[in-house]
């Protein structure tokens, strides 16, 4: 490393350090619900990739890759510039002719929960295929094999849903239905990196496996995000699509990686044309960069430490809110280890308050709250007039956008904030009551 560089980069840990955050001041300093937990280390890393000018994926997009991937214990890892490009690929994979007669084709069934988030539903529509929504449980805020099994028809290809705010789905016995019906499963895990479900990632039990690396999720690049299979096939047909759906399979700047690029005949073009301009998907330009790989390698090597303090930060607000009437509490999936997103509520119908003035009550303190997405998806305007199938009741979907918000359980809130969080809510309720 050159000299200037050390010298750049000692002075960006100084920098760092002397804009720390300063002191939480209770109904001042804001609590959000959700935040990138960012230090000097990361700091570091973004500036060094910028001094190396590193601005297009390279060498630090493939480490992360691979080192992603074995953090799932999967063999393949695409980087993406979104946790939402990734579910985009992923569902658009299963939809190669490269798949032969198990590809998906237009108007095929896929099954997904009604509550969740928009991405998870939108590339079913957006390939021309038919959502079928299923309901949730309250408290694990997961649907269950047995609605899945339901809304099995022959019609069927797939199924693509996520794990609610961390808190994974049984992903083994949803793994297992899948593969009995032939149906492909792609995890939205975006939510979840770094949760278990027996003793298992999730991310690890389906065909593709999604993430998102947006500053609100448990790594971050800024944007950013993957698609992970143990499916080499599937890795291929992901990174074409990806990468403007072109068959070459160079780096970029890079030619002739297989030693034959004007050599090949594919489709109707001529014998010799181009590989790197030969086109085997209609696909787009869902990569990543360098910049954010950076980013993303520093992250990665905190995961566990982000892992713990979720948990922590989560089982802090469970204690301090556990005798509180009113509210109904989550409650973490049979046989899993959540990673925590966020601490859902729900407000129970016989509370003598409404979520609607709890959450004011909360925010006029400086205490973040998000609604659980979308809550029933199929209640949203940009849903009421595409063509779905919804198998069941959904009582519980309508419940959770009525009732339902979640709080910040993320690795830079401290015990006093859990706390001032958690005495609030108490205060509201003895008031109310």
């Amino acid at each position: 490393m050159s000299e200037g560089k050390t010298h750049i980069l000692e002075l960006v840990r100084k920098y760092h350090r002397e804009s720390a955050q300063q002191e939480f001041v209770p109904g001042i300093t804001p609590i959000f619900p959700s935040g990138a937990t960012l230090d000097e280390d990361d700091r570091v890393a973004l500036t060094e990739a910028a001094l190396d000018m590193r601005i297009a994926a390279g060498v630090s997009s493939r480490r992360f890759e691979r080192e992603f991937a074995r953090v799932l214990g999967l063999r393949k890892a695409h980087m993406t510039n979104s946790g939402s490009s990734a579910n985009l690929l992923a569902l658009s994979a299963l939809m190669s002719p490269q798949l032969g007669d198990r590809r998906l084709r237009r108007g095929d069934e896929v099954i997904t929960v009604a509550a969740g988030f928009p991405t998870t539903v939108n590339p079913i529509i957006q390939n021309g295929l038919l959502p079928v929504f299923v309901d949730v449980e309250l408290g694990t805020y997961n649907t269950t094999p047995e609605r899945i099994a339901e809304a099995i028809t022959p019609k069927t290809k797939a199924i693509m849903i996520a794990h609610a705010l961390g808190n994974p789905f049984a992903a083994e016995e949803v793994a297992k239905l899948a593969a009995d019906h032939g149906l492909f499963l792609i995890e939205d895990n975006c939510d979840a990196v770094g949760s278990l479900y027996r003793s298992k990632p999730t991310g690890s039990f389906g065909d593709l496996a999604t993430a998102s690396f947006y500053p609100a999720h448990h790594i971050t690049t800024g944007e950013g995000g993957s698609v992970a299979t143990g499916n080499l096939a599937l890795a291929r047909i992901v990174e074409q699509l990806r990468d403007w759906g072109r068959d070459c399979w160079c780096e970029p700047g890079q030619d002739n990686t297989c030693f034959k690029r004007f050599d090949y005949q594919l489709g109707t073009l001529p014998h010799g044309y181009d590989h790197k301009y030969i086109f085997s998907h209609i696909g787009y330009n869902l990569k990543s960069t360098d910049l954010q790989a950076a980013l993303g390698l520093s992250q990665l090597a905190k995961l566990d430490h982000f892992t713990e303090a979720r948990k922590r930060n989560w089982q802090r607000m469970w204690e301090g809110l556990a005798e509180v009437p009113g509210l109904l509490l989550p409650r973490a999936t049979p046989d899993s280890d959540p990673s925590w997103f966020g601490f859902v509520l729900t407000v129970l119908p016989d509370a003598p308050f409404t979520r609607r003035q709890l959450g004011d009550f909360l925010e006029a303190r400086r205490i973040g709250t998000r609604r659980f997405f979308g809550g029933n998806l199929t209640r949203h305007p940009a849903y009421l007039d595409e063509p779905h199938r919804v198998v069941g009741d959904l009582a519980n979907s309508d419940i959770i956008t009525e009732r339902t918000f979640w709080l910040g359980v993320y690795p830079s809130l401290t015990g006093e904030m859990i706390d001032y969080v958690t005495r609030s809510i108490r205060e509201f309720a003895a008031a109310a009551a």
